[in-house]
C-alpha cells in the first residue's frame, strides 16, 4: 500500500513524514524544501505477531508494510505549472490513497503560504488544482476518442460515456467518487489514474496543547467538512510524532500515556489507511517465521495464498484456518485442533482479518 502525504507548503507534511518513517526528509520553515518525493517504508504495528512468535518460538518476525511518499507542497496554479506544478501531480497519480495534511494550529513563527490559517480554504486550493489537472487528462482522452463516437466498439463507447460523466463532475468542482458511478463505470475510471478519484483522509496537524484536549475550532471546522464528504479526520501533532519516533520501543507507551493518548498518530493513520482501502491482514506462523500478509477484504483463500507465491494459488488444495484469538486461547496447534477450532476451508472461503493460515497446495 502506498500513501501520498500532501498539503500546502509549511503545514507539517515533511515533519510528519520524518516522524513516521524516520527517513530524515529535509524539513524547514520555507516552501519547497522537499523537491523530490521522499519515500519511506514503515512496518505496520501488529502485536499479534510477537504473541505468535512466542507461541511457535519463531526465528523471525516479518510484519507487513506501508510505503509513505512525501510530496512537495502544492500551491495555486500547480496544474498550470506553478511551483513544482505537474511534477507534483505526476507523483501523486502513482499512490493508492492520499493523506491530506491540513494545518489546524496558530503559530506566528511558522509562515503560512496564504498568510493566515484556514483549513477549508487550504483544502479547496488543493482540490481545485487536482480538478484542473484531471480535466486536462479527461479532455485529452475525449479528443483522442472523438473519431470513435460513431464507429467504436461497445467498450470504447462506454469509456466515452464515462469520460463525459467525469468531465461534468469536474466542471462542477466535484471530486470523482464511486457514489456517482456503477461498478462497471468505476472499473473504467480506475484505469485513468485520476487524482480526484483517489481515496482520501485528512490529517489535522495540531499543536501539542490541542492534541489530548477537545478539538479546537479549526479541527471542528475540518471535521464538519469531512463528515459531509464522507471522509475521515485523524488528529495528530507532527512535532510530538517526531519525538515519539526517536524513543526506544519500550518507552513509547509510557510517553503516550503521559500525554493522555492511547496510540500514536502513525498507528491511527495506518488503521485509517487500511479502512480507506478495504484491507485486512492474515497471518502465517511456524518455527522459522511469523509473517503478516495484507490482502483486500473479501479475498478468497486461493487469492490470499497467491500473495505468498503464485504456485500456492495455482495448486491450491485447502487452507487450514484458525482465528488468532482461538489459537492463543488454545496455546498450541495441537490443542486448537483437539478443540475443533482449526478448520479445513476450500476455494470459496473468504479470509478474515486475524486468520492464522497454513495453505496446502500441489503443483
Amino acid at each position: 500500500m502506498e500513501i501520498g502525504i500532501v498539503g500546502l507548503p509549511n503545514v507539517g507534511k515533511s515533519t510528519l513524514f520524518n516522524a513516521i518513517t524516520q527517513a530524515g526528509a529535509e524539513s524547514a520553515n520555507y516552501p519547497f524544501c522537499t523537491i523530490e518525493p521522499n519515500v519511506g517504508v514503515v512496518a505496520v504495528p501488529d502485536e499479534r505477531l510477537e504473541k505468535l512468535a512466542s507461541l511457535y518460538n519463531s526465528e523471525k518476525v516479518i510484519p507487513t508494510a506501508i510505503e509513505f511518499v512525501d510530496i512537495a507542497g502544492l500551491v495555486k496554479g500547480a496544474s498550470k505549472g506553478e511551483g513544482l506544478g505537474n511534477k507534483f501531480l505526476s507523483h501523486i497519480r502513482e499512490v493508492d490513497a492520499i493523506a491530506h495534511v491540513v494545518r489546524c494550529f496558530e503559530d506566528d513563527n511558522v509562515v503560512h503560504v496564504e498568510g493566515s490559517v484556514g483549513p477549508l480554504r487550504d483544502i479547496e486550493t488543493i482540490n481545485i488544482e487536482l480538478i484542473f489537472a484531471d480535466l486536462d487528462v479527461v479532455e485529452k482522452r475525449l479528443l483522442k476518442n472523438k473519431k470513435l463516437v460513431k464507429s467504436g466498439t461497445k467498450e470504447q463507447l462506454l469509456e466515452i460515456e464515462v469520460l463525459n460523466k467525469v468531465k461534468g463532475l469536474l466542471e462542477d468542482n466535484k471530486l470523482v467518487r464511486p457514489i456517482h458511478f456503477t461498478d462497471e463505470e468505476w472499473d473504467i475510471i480506475k484505469s485513468f489514474q485520476l487524482l480526484t478519484s483517489k481515496p482520501m483522509l485528512y490529517v489535522a496537524n495540531v499543536s501539542e496543547d490541542d492534541l489530548a484536549e477537545e478539538d479546537n475550532e479549526l479541527v471542528k471546522e475540518l471535521k464538519a467538512y469531512a463528515d459531509e464528504e464522507g471522509s475521515q479526520v485523524i488528529k495528530v501533532c507532527a512535532r510530538i510524532e517526531e519525538e515519539i519516533s526517536q524513543l526506544p520501543p519500550e518507552e513509547k507507551g509510557e510517553f503516550l500515556e503521559e500525554l493522555g493518548l492511547k496510540e500514536s498518530g502513525l498507528d491511527k493513520i495506518i488503521k485509517a489507511g487500511y479502512k480507506l482501502l478495504g484491507l485486512i491482514t492474515y497471518l502465517t506462523a511456524g518455527p522459522k517465521e511469523v509473517r503478516a500478509w495484507t490482502i483486500t477484504e473479501g479475498t478468497k483463500a486461493p487469492g490470499a495464498a497467491g500473495k505468498i507465491h503464485t504456485d500456492f494459488e495455482k495448486g491450491f488444495i485447502r487452507a487450514e484456518v484458525t482465528a488468532f484469538d482461538k489459537l492463543m486461547e488454545a496455546g498450541s496447534d495441537v490443542k486448537s485442533k483437539e478443540m475443533g477450532w482449526t478448520r479445513s476451508e476450500g476455494k470459496e472461503y473468504v479470509v478474515k482479518d486475524g486468520d492464522v493460515i497454513l495453505f496446502r497446495f500441489n503443483v
